[in-house]
């Protein structure tokens, strides 16, 4: 049965960048803009009845195992080759899902939703989620919440009750979601036009969706240690689409040093190519801007470097 829990989420005009959950507790939200001046209340939905207790233990289990063999210190020089090869194969291993746009309407405006989704990358329920924003096309605010996280694991915690990821807010629609099934379900229905999810989408097994995770030795799973505690001030854009074996190596990165960004998916037929063609004259991913430096590059292997020079302290 459906559950629903009411959160009343408010600006202060003595805090702005604070959000009111439940008895007036604050949250510091610098990266999540809600409206000033007006409340809003969040449904948290809770459609499936299942309980993420055997997941958390198999990760539990999983992230020690898997950082063994991931490398050590991600700020340091890789072998790409490595690199590309896995993150190729993890690509392989879900190759039905998160390529190409299911939408084919010619709206010259695609749809912009006001979506805020708290996951990490290499959660193999994050990625089914991530999977159906790129057949819907949508775009996403991102926040990253790898284990050890400083700051986004906790806004979920106190949004809705627990942490547990994926972790969606429709801010449009006021809705707020755990459980990766219900968020694909909920997405298609809300921004769909009519089309269903990919066949398989919804399931989850060893194969297709623990695959990527052990490939990739668990990259995008826990933050950098040395990652910086303060954020910047305006979130980082990145270009890209989810099954794409370049933008996975970033967005990795971005999930270990915990820094929110702005997600354009731009899959095969997506209507929002025109905006990657005026950003970089290609379509070509992942494409990266940071608009607070003015960085801007199409090179995975650049933007990870830039990544842990400028993002971390472990270089100096």
């Amino acid at each position: 049965m459906a559950s629903l829990i009411c959160c009343s989420l408010s600006s202060s005009s003595s805090s702005p960048n604070c959000i009111t959950v439940g008895f007036a507790t604050p949250i510091l939200l610098s990266q999540i803009r809600f409206p000033p001046s007006r409340t809003r209340r969040f449904r948290i939905v809770a459609k499936s009845t299942s309980s993420p207790t055997n997941t958390a233990s198999f990760l539990a289990f999983l992230c020690p195992l898997l950082k063994l063999f991931s490398g050590g210190d991600p700020s340091q020089q890789r072998n790409f080759t490595i690199e590309v090869a896995t993150s190729s194969l993890a690509t392989l291993s879900r190759f039905p899902w998160g390529t190409k746009s299911k939408l084919y309407t010619s709206l010259e405006t695609p749809i912009t939703p006001n979506l805020h989704l708290f996951e990490f990358e290499a959660c193999p329920f994050c990625r089914r989620v991530r999977e159906a924003l790129t057949e819907l096309d949508l775009s996403v605010q991102v926040y990253p919440c790898p284990k050890g996280s400083v700051r986004h694991r906790e806004v979920v915690r106190r949004t809705g009750g627990k942490e547990q990821f994926p972790f969606l807010i429709d801010q449009n629609c006021g809705v707020s979601m755990y459980e990766s099934g219900d968020i694909v379900k909920y997405l298609f229905e809300r921004y769909g036009e009519g089309t269903s999810p990919s066949l398989g989408l919804l399931e989850s097994t060893i194969l297709t969706g623990w695959m990527p995770t052990i490939l990739r030795a668990g990259r995008g799973m826990t933050l950098w240690e040395r990652s910086r505690l303060d954020l910047p001030p305006v979130k980082l854009e990145l270009f890209s689409y989810e099954n794409n074996p370049y933008a996975r190596i970033v967005r990795e990165a971005l999930c270990e040093l915990e820094l929110p960004y702005t997600l354009q998916n731009v899959g095969e037929g997506s209507r929002h190519i025109k905006l990657l063609l005026d950003a970089s004259g290609s379509k070509e991913v992942p494409y990266m801007i940071d608009h607070n430096t003015g960085f801007q590059s199409g090179d995975y292997k650049i933007i990870l470097s830039y990544l842990f020079e400028t993002y971390s302290t472990a270089i100096v």
